[in-house]
Protein backbone atom coordinates (compact mmCIF):
# COMPACT_ATOMS: atom_id res chain seq x y z
CA UNK A 1 0.00 0.00 0.00
CA UNK A 2 2.48 2.60 -0.39
CA UNK A 3 1.45 3.42 -3.66
CA UNK A 4 -1.50 5.37 -1.88
CA UNK A 5 1.74 7.55 -0.75
CA UNK A 6 2.51 8.71 -4.20
CA UNK A 7 -1.24 8.70 -5.49
CA UNK A 8 -1.67 11.71 -2.65
CA UNK A 9 0.45 14.05 -4.01
CA UNK A 10 -0.53 13.03 -7.82
CA UNK A 11 -3.81 14.13 -6.64
CA UNK A 12 -3.06 17.42 -5.20
CA UNK A 13 -0.18 18.64 -7.98
CA UNK A 14 -3.14 17.90 -10.33
CA UNK A 15 -5.89 19.60 -7.90
CA UNK A 16 -4.63 22.41 -7.79
CA UNK A 17 -2.87 22.87 -10.88
CA UNK A 18 -6.21 22.56 -12.69
CA UNK A 19 -8.27 24.63 -9.95
CA UNK A 20 -5.53 27.75 -10.49
CA UNK A 21 -5.88 27.14 -14.74
CA UNK A 22 -10.14 27.07 -14.16
CA UNK A 23 -10.04 30.42 -12.07
CA UNK A 24 -7.58 32.26 -14.10
CA UNK A 25 -9.67 31.19 -17.31
CA UNK A 26 -13.38 32.28 -15.36
CA UNK A 27 -11.66 35.69 -14.51
CA UNK A 28 -10.36 36.11 -18.39
CA UNK A 29 -14.12 34.92 -19.56
CA UNK A 30 -15.50 37.73 -16.49
CA UNK A 31 -13.63 40.63 -18.12
CA UNK A 32 -14.07 39.91 -21.66
CA UNK A 33 -16.20 42.89 -23.37
CA UNK A 34 -17.72 43.66 -26.42
CA UNK A 35 -15.14 46.14 -28.43
CA UNK A 36 -16.28 45.93 -31.59
CA UNK A 37 -16.35 49.32 -32.40
CA UNK A 38 -13.22 50.46 -31.72
CA UNK A 39 -10.85 50.82 -34.35
CA UNK A 40 -6.89 49.68 -33.30
CA UNK A 41 -4.42 51.81 -34.24
CA UNK A 42 -0.93 50.69 -35.13
CA UNK A 43 0.16 51.09 -31.58
CA UNK A 44 -2.35 49.57 -29.85
CA UNK A 45 -1.90 46.53 -32.65
CA UNK A 46 1.83 46.27 -31.84
CA UNK A 47 1.42 46.31 -27.93
CA UNK A 48 -1.69 43.81 -27.71
CA UNK A 49 0.23 41.93 -30.08
CA UNK A 50 3.94 41.75 -28.50
CA UNK A 51 4.02 44.43 -25.71
CA UNK A 52 5.86 47.33 -24.99
CA UNK A 53 8.76 46.46 -26.95
CA UNK A 54 6.71 45.41 -30.26
CA UNK A 55 5.44 49.18 -30.34
CA UNK A 56 9.51 50.24 -30.02
CA UNK A 57 10.03 48.09 -32.91
CA UNK A 58 7.11 49.26 -35.10
CA UNK A 59 7.82 53.15 -34.21
CA UNK A 60 11.51 52.87 -35.44
CA UNK A 61 10.46 50.57 -38.67
CA UNK A 62 8.00 52.97 -39.28
CA UNK A 63 10.40 55.99 -38.84
CA UNK A 64 13.18 54.32 -41.23
CA UNK A 65 10.42 53.67 -43.60
CA UNK A 66 9.87 57.68 -43.70
CA UNK A 67 13.81 58.35 -43.59
CA UNK A 68 13.47 60.17 -40.36
CA UNK A 69 15.46 57.43 -38.45
CA UNK A 70 18.18 55.10 -40.18
CA UNK A 71 18.54 51.99 -38.88
CA UNK A 72 21.96 50.20 -39.80
CA UNK A 73 22.68 46.57 -40.85
CA UNK A 74 25.05 47.07 -38.08
CA UNK A 75 22.87 47.53 -35.50
CA UNK A 76 23.10 51.40 -35.11
CA UNK A 77 20.21 53.88 -34.99
CA UNK A 78 20.50 57.30 -36.19
CA UNK A 79 17.82 60.45 -36.40
CA UNK A 80 17.79 61.95 -39.34
CA UNK A 81 14.48 64.15 -38.23
CA UNK A 82 15.02 64.85 -34.78
CA UNK A 83 11.13 66.26 -34.76
CA UNK A 84 8.78 63.59 -33.18
CA UNK A 85 5.26 62.95 -34.80
CA UNK A 86 3.84 61.87 -31.32
CA UNK A 87 5.09 60.98 -28.03
CA UNK A 88 5.84 57.47 -28.82
CA UNK A 89 8.29 59.02 -31.44
CA UNK A 90 10.15 61.71 -28.99
CA UNK A 91 10.37 58.95 -27.10
CA UNK A 92 12.56 56.92 -29.29
CA UNK A 93 14.03 59.69 -30.30
CA UNK A 94 14.97 60.94 -26.46
CA UNK A 95 16.38 57.18 -26.41
CA UNK A 96 19.19 57.76 -28.83
CA UNK A 97 20.51 60.49 -27.34
CA UNK A 98 21.56 63.89 -27.46
CA UNK A 99 24.10 63.00 -29.94
CA UNK A 100 21.74 61.50 -32.10
CA UNK A 101 23.64 57.72 -32.60
CA UNK A 102 23.42 54.82 -30.53
CA UNK A 103 22.81 50.85 -30.82
CA UNK A 104 19.78 49.79 -31.37
CA UNK A 105 19.16 47.34 -28.26
CA UNK A 106 19.47 49.65 -25.79
CA UNK A 107 17.25 52.31 -27.69
CA UNK A 108 14.22 49.90 -27.60
CA UNK A 109 14.83 48.80 -24.22
CA UNK A 110 14.53 52.31 -23.30
CA UNK A 111 11.45 53.59 -25.69
CA UNK A 112 9.54 50.07 -24.65
CA UNK A 113 9.75 51.58 -20.42
CA UNK A 114 8.88 55.13 -21.67
CA UNK A 115 5.81 56.69 -20.11
CA UNK A 116 4.10 57.17 -23.64
CA UNK A 117 4.08 53.54 -24.12
CA UNK A 118 2.87 53.29 -20.33
CA UNK A 119 -0.20 55.52 -20.98
CA UNK A 120 -1.00 53.66 -24.11
CA UNK A 121 -0.97 50.23 -22.06
CA UNK A 122 -3.11 51.81 -19.34
CA UNK A 123 -5.57 52.92 -21.93
CA UNK A 124 -5.74 49.66 -23.69
CA UNK A 125 -6.18 48.14 -20.18
CA UNK A 126 -9.23 50.59 -19.54
CA UNK A 127 -11.12 49.69 -22.75
CA UNK A 128 -10.91 45.84 -21.51
CA UNK A 129 -8.55 45.39 -24.97
CA UNK A 130 -5.03 44.22 -22.58
CA UNK A 131 -4.68 42.52 -19.84
CA UNK A 132 -3.78 44.02 -16.55
CA UNK A 133 0.07 43.89 -15.53
CA UNK A 134 -0.79 41.63 -12.67
CA UNK A 135 -2.39 38.82 -14.42
CA UNK A 136 -0.67 38.91 -17.81
CA UNK A 137 0.61 35.42 -17.40
CA UNK A 138 -1.87 33.62 -15.19
CA UNK A 139 -3.91 32.03 -18.09
CA UNK A 140 -0.42 30.98 -19.59
CA UNK A 141 1.20 29.82 -16.44
CA UNK A 142 -1.97 28.34 -15.33
CA UNK A 143 -1.56 26.05 -18.63
CA UNK A 144 2.02 25.31 -17.97
CA UNK A 145 1.16 23.88 -14.09
CA UNK A 146 -1.14 21.62 -15.75
CA UNK A 147 1.28 20.51 -18.03
CA UNK A 148 3.75 19.85 -15.29
CA UNK A 149 1.11 18.01 -12.99
CA UNK A 150 0.49 15.76 -15.92
CA UNK A 151 4.11 15.06 -15.95
CA UNK A 152 4.27 14.39 -12.55
CA UNK A 153 1.21 12.05 -12.33
CA UNK A 154 2.49 10.32 -14.90
CA UNK A 155 5.85 9.90 -13.16
CA UNK A 156 4.71 9.40 -9.82
CA UNK A 157 2.41 6.44 -11.18
CA UNK A 158 5.28 5.10 -13.15
CA UNK A 159 7.08 4.73 -9.55
CA UNK A 160 4.20 3.11 -8.17
CA UNK A 161 3.70 0.56 -10.45
CA UNK A 162 7.60 -0.09 -10.09
CA UNK A 163 7.47 -1.14 -6.54
CA UNK A 164 8.29 -4.39 -6.50
CA UNK A 165 6.05 -7.36 -5.09
CA UNK A 166 2.95 -6.19 -6.50
CA UNK A 167 0.77 -8.91 -7.95
CA UNK A 168 -0.93 -8.00 -11.37
CA UNK A 169 -3.98 -7.38 -10.14
CA UNK A 170 -2.65 -4.46 -7.64
CA UNK A 171 -0.95 -2.90 -10.00
CA UNK A 172 -4.08 -2.53 -12.83
CA UNK A 173 -5.77 -1.18 -9.59
CA UNK A 174 -2.78 1.32 -9.26
CA UNK A 175 -3.02 2.51 -13.12
CA UNK A 176 -6.43 3.25 -12.82
CA UNK A 177 -6.05 5.06 -9.62
CA UNK A 178 -3.08 7.30 -11.43
CA UNK A 179 -5.57 7.21 -14.21
CA UNK A 180 -7.87 9.18 -12.73
CA UNK A 181 -6.03 12.61 -11.90
CA UNK A 182 -4.06 12.56 -15.57
CA UNK A 183 -7.52 12.45 -16.78
CA UNK A 184 -8.11 15.58 -15.04
CA UNK A 185 -5.09 17.29 -15.90
CA UNK A 186 -5.38 16.40 -19.84
CA UNK A 187 -9.47 16.96 -19.58
CA UNK A 188 -8.54 20.51 -18.21
CA UNK A 189 -5.66 21.28 -20.90
CA UNK A 190 -8.19 20.12 -23.60
CA UNK A 191 -10.68 22.98 -22.31
CA UNK A 192 -8.62 25.16 -21.80
CA UNK A 193 -7.20 24.99 -25.14
CA UNK A 194 -10.88 25.19 -26.80
CA UNK A 195 -12.13 28.39 -24.33
CA UNK A 196 -9.41 30.62 -23.77
CA UNK A 197 -6.59 29.60 -26.83
CA UNK A 198 -4.40 31.80 -28.14
CA UNK A 199 -2.70 32.43 -24.23
CA UNK A 200 -2.37 35.67 -25.34
CA UNK A 201 0.28 37.69 -22.58
CA UNK A 202 -1.02 40.71 -23.55
CA UNK A 203 -4.40 41.36 -25.31
CA UNK A 204 -7.65 40.19 -23.99
CA UNK A 205 -10.20 37.83 -25.48
CA UNK A 206 -11.84 41.38 -26.98
CA UNK A 207 -8.53 42.71 -27.80
CA UNK A 208 -7.57 39.47 -29.94
CA UNK A 209 -10.89 39.28 -31.36
CA UNK A 210 -9.91 42.96 -32.79
CA UNK A 211 -6.40 41.85 -33.76
CA UNK A 212 -8.02 39.01 -35.77
CA UNK A 213 -10.29 41.70 -37.63
CA UNK A 214 -7.28 44.00 -38.21
CA UNK A 215 -4.92 41.11 -39.79
CA UNK A 216 -8.08 40.41 -42.01
CA UNK A 217 -8.35 43.82 -43.42
CA UNK A 218 -4.79 44.25 -44.45
CA UNK A 219 -4.28 45.24 -48.06
CA UNK A 220 -1.06 46.02 -50.12
CA UNK A 221 -0.18 49.80 -49.19
CA UNK A 222 2.12 51.00 -46.76
CA UNK A 223 -0.14 51.13 -44.10
CA UNK A 224 -0.82 47.52 -44.16
CA UNK A 225 2.92 46.53 -44.25
CA UNK A 226 3.65 48.36 -40.84
CA UNK A 227 0.38 46.26 -39.91
CA UNK A 228 1.90 43.20 -40.55
CA UNK A 229 4.91 44.40 -38.38
CA UNK A 230 2.68 45.59 -35.66
CA UNK A 231 0.73 41.87 -35.42
CA UNK A 232 4.12 39.52 -36.15
CA UNK A 233 6.95 41.44 -35.35
CA UNK A 234 10.36 42.28 -36.73
CA UNK A 235 10.44 38.92 -38.96
CA UNK A 236 7.78 40.24 -40.55
CA UNK A 237 9.99 43.46 -42.10
CA UNK A 238 10.79 42.43 -45.69
CA UNK A 239 13.50 44.48 -46.89
CA UNK A 240 17.02 42.71 -45.55
CA UNK A 241 19.28 45.62 -44.60
CA UNK A 242 16.30 46.87 -41.92
CA UNK A 243 15.82 43.57 -40.84
CA UNK A 244 19.39 42.62 -40.23
CA UNK A 245 19.72 45.71 -38.39
CA UNK A 246 17.14 43.93 -35.75
CA UNK A 247 18.81 40.85 -35.94
CA UNK A 248 22.13 41.70 -35.24
CA UNK A 249 20.60 43.80 -32.28
CA UNK A 250 20.44 40.16 -30.28
CA UNK A 251 24.35 39.35 -31.06
CA UNK A 252 24.78 42.99 -29.27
Amino acid sequence: MFWVLLLLPAWAVAGTACTRLCLAAARTAADDTDASQHDLTLYEAAFLSGGPRRVADLTMVSMARQRRLLLAHTGWATVVDPRGRDEIERSVIGAIGPEGQSRIAPVRAAAACADAVGDLGDRLVSAGLAVPAGVRTTVASGVRQVQFAALAVLALGAAALLMPAQPDMARGLVALWFALPLALTLSCLAIARVEVHPYSRWASPAGQRLLGTLARGTGGDDRAYLTTVAVRGVRAIGEPDLRAAFTHRDRV
